[in-house]
């Protein structure tokens, strides 16, 4: 293993955030048997087995509002503080995508300051809807223009749609709907031109795109017919969707990754893991896999391409997070 690893889609699960979580209703998240276990010790072990040098933690589905703002709020900034700590704790080896309490936008802009600004955090992270607010969504235009301001990191990550308990069809909402509800909310940002007016947001995509870019010549089309002409620079959904980053967590090989490949840039692709919502087990034999794949390109290794490709976009925040851990405010 010559390279390691950056994996930006790495989970973590604090226990006071379960029992939140559980508390609210979610005892089987998405549609899930259980929550799944995680520690630090864990979490390292899987990295060193998997030479993974670095895990962006962030939180997957149900994210931090479960109805409450106030209480949103202060769980966003429990869990963004206690992230803040492992990372501190353990240099190197961790980074931080901070939780949002959207749809709370004032909320939401309060974090953004805190968490990059006082917790030195490498991005954001945000779920594809909130209580129905997809990412399109006007109301949220405040949240983007800060993080385009920022030129911040933002990892997306499914979450069950508002339709599940008629699309789901009783089975787990991971399996499917996460794939659509990633292109429904990449769509919206597409169609709604938040990406055309923020171009300095950097979104990490998970997953190979879910089903984007099998739909992405398709919704150019439907862009063409219903965006209006006059519209200066006019909006191209797949030089839009060419613009974002894609993570490989899931089930990349043996077709997804290649599909991706025929829309994204080389230089946009990025490693996940999918841990511990993927189990330590699965997660290394989907590693196996991308080791054992056909090489992106010649002189080059999955490792070595996503690795490489993590270092650029993560520079700003590296160097932000080494000045934090000079004076670190949690403690």
């Amino acid at each position: 293993m010559t390279s390691g690893l950056i994996d930006v889609h790495a989970h973590h699960l604090p226990d006071f955030y379960v029992q939140q979580a559980t508390a609210a209703g979610h005892d089987h998240p998405d549609g899930m048997a259980a929550w799944p276990a995680w520690s630090v010790r864990d979490h390292l072990d899987l990295m060193d087995r998997s030479g993974i040098e670095t895990a962006m933690l962030s939180l997957s589905s149900p994210g931090v509002h479960f109805g409450d703002d106030k209480a949103a709020r202060l769980l966003a900034r429990r869990v963004n503080t206690y992230t803040a700590v492992v990372a501190r704790d353990h240099p190197g080896r961790f980074g931080n995508f901070a939780s949002l309490p959207l749809p709370d936008v004032d909320g939401a802009l309060e974090e953004i300051a805190f968490a990059l600004d006082e917790l030195g955090a490498d991005g954001v992270a945000l779920l594809t809807h909130t209580h129905g607010v997809y990412l399109g969504d006007a109301r949220l235009a405040p949240v983007f223009a800060e993080l385009d301001r920022r030129g911040a990191v933002v990892f997306l990550h499914p979450t069950s749609p508002v339709c599940w308990k008629q699309s789901a069809l009783g089975r787990p909402r991971p399996m499917v709907e996460y794939i659509f509800d990633t292109a429904r909310t990449v769509t919206d940002l597409v169609m709604a031109g938040v990406l055309t007016r923020h171009p300095d947001l950097r979104i990490i995509v998970p997953h190979c795109g879910g089903a984007i870019p099998v739909l992405a010549d398709r919704i150019n089309e439907f862009m063409q017919l219903f965006v209006p002409a006059q519209e200066t620079p006019p909006r191209d959904a797949v030089q839009q969707l060419r613009t974002l980053y894609y993570d490989i967590a899931g089930t990349a090989f043996p077709r997804q990754a290649p599909a991706l490949l025929q829309l994204a840039d080389p230089a946009r692709v990025l490693f996940g893991s999918d841990y511990c919502w993927t189990p330590a087990p699965l997660a290394e034999t989907h590693i196996a896999a991308i080791d054992a794949a056909e090489p992106p390109a010649e002189g080059v290794t999955w490792r070595s391409l996503t690795t490489a490709n993590a270092q650029r976009l993560f520079r700003r925040a590296a160097a932000r997070r080494t000045i934090w851990r000079k004076n670190p405010t949690p403690s």
